[in-house]
């Protein structure tokens, strides 16, 4: 029971540590991932399509 609340405190500590050495991004950061994300998004879509479009060609 002791490692357990141990083991907790030890996890809040690091948790903490990390929080606190976050920041938030720049409008520009958050922009770039934005277009990023959407552009992966795009090319997963379109792939799965064009996949679903062969499979249905075929059969």
């Amino acid at each position: 029971m002791v490692k357990v609340i141990n083991d907790l405190k030890n996890f809040a500590l690091k948790s903490k540590r990390v929080w606190l050495a976050l920041k938030k991004p720049t409008r520009k950061e958050f922009e770039s991932v934005a277009k990023i994300s959407a552009i992966g998004i795009l090319i997963l879509g379109a792939l799965g399509f064009l996949i679903s479009i062969i499979m249905k060609s075929f059969i």
